[in-house]
This record gives structure tokens, C-alpha cells and sequence, in this order.
């Protein structure tokens, strides 16, 4: 039996459920599925946010599988305040380094929050200093390469604090904490991700 599930990936949790590094935190000191159940790709340790759990391999292919391109919302909080030039550069795309070679990365839809979104307390939080503002954007790509939003922020100027993914196509964090799981059915999750398509 297929199961799925969705869940806020806590900060300096990682994407799996064992480690053979005993001081990292990982998926299993939070989350309890079946033994069979997996994330379905990943989100770095210093990165927070929605991670989708299933044993479900047609979904899996579906998600990994760069052909068959969705959108992923993140929100990042990052030093400095941003410019427009920084805006529209992430948003025509960027040379980066990629595991030792340069990918050009796609159009993005790149936008700035008029002021700081309502989020989930971060544990610890991210160092406050005075002398230097933040700023809050929101990237929707249509790819996952490794650590691209960041590199996609440092590239222009503007170094990410904090990075949370709120949106794998219509599943959102909506109003989910750090920790929580919720279980969807599987008509649920494929019209949110695929509207029934699949």
C-alpha cells in the first residue's frame, strides 16, 4: 500500500532517516513511517522546509526526473538589502559552479516581500546585527540543482541567512511547524502535484 505524507523539515536536520554521524539530527528523531517509506529527494541540513515521504516509485520518478520540470517555491532570507539588478539577474539566470562544472541555470520567478512573511521560529535563530539589514525574496525554479538558491543569492551579492522551501507545486507548508507531519491520500497529493494527471 502506497503512503504519502508531507513534513517541515527542521534546520540542521538531515534529509534521510540514519547517519553514521552521531551528533546530526535526522529525519528520525522527528518523524515515524513505515520502514519502506523515503524522502522523496532532499533538502541541505542548513535548509528548512516542506520534504515530501513516500514509498511510491512512480512518484518518485515523476518528482526526480529533470524532464518532467515543477515548480518549487523557497523563500530566502538574505544579507543586505536587495537590489533590482540582483532580481533580475536570478531571474534570467545565472552561470554557477555545480559540483566543479558550470551550469546556466533557467529563468526564475524571482520577487521581493514588501516585509518580512510569517514564519516558523527558527532553532537557533539566525544572528541578529543592527548594522546590517535583511531582506526576504521568494524564487519559484522550475530545477533543483545542489545548493542553487544560495549560490544564486552569494553570485549576486546577497548571501542567504535562512532558506526555507514552502512549495512543491500546490502541496505549501501553509501553516505547519517545524516537526509536523500530515498524511495525504493518494488522489490528494497527484492533484496537487500532477492536477490528476500522472
Amino acid at each position: 500500500m502506497f503512503r504519502y505524507f508531507i513534513i517541515y523539515k527542521p534546520y540542521k536536520t538531515l534529509s534521510q532517516f540514519t547517519s553514521s554521524l552521531d551528533n546530526k539530527k535526522t529525519l528520525a528523531d522527528y518523524f515515524a513511517v513505515p520502514k519502506n517509506v523515503y524522502p522523496v529527494g532532499r533538502l541541505d541540513e542548513d535548509s528548512e522546509g516542506l520534504l515530501i515521504l513516500t514509498n511510491d516509485a512512480k512518484l518518485n520518478h515523476r518528482l526526480l526526473n529533470p524532464f518532467f520540470a515543477h515548480e518549487r517555491e523557497y523563500w530566502a532570507q538574505v544579507e543586505g538589502s536587495i537590489t533590482n539588478d540582483a532580481v533580475m539577474q536570478m531571474q534570467q539566470g545565472l552561470q554557477l559552479n555545480i559540483k566543479s562544472s558550470l551550469h546556466q541555470t533557467k529563468e526564475s520567478v524571482v520577487t521581493v516581500f514588501s516585509e518580512a512573511p510569517v514564519v516558523a521560529k527558527r532553532m537557533p535563530p539566525v544572528r541578529y546585527r543592527a548594522n546590517i539589514p535583511t531582506s526576504w525574496i521568494k524564487i519559484i525554479l522550475k530545477e533543483g540543482k545542489n545548493r542553487q538558491v544560495r549560490k544564486m543569492t552569494a553570485k549576486t551579492g546577497f548571501p542567504t541567512l535562512r532558506l526555507i522551501r514552502y512549495r512543491i507545486e500546490d502541496i505549501t507548508l501553509d501553516n505547519m511547524q517545524p516537526g509536523a507531519m500530515i498524511e495525504l491520500s493518494q488522489k490528494s497529493i497527484y492533484k496537487k502535484l500532477f492536477y490528476g494527471n500522472l
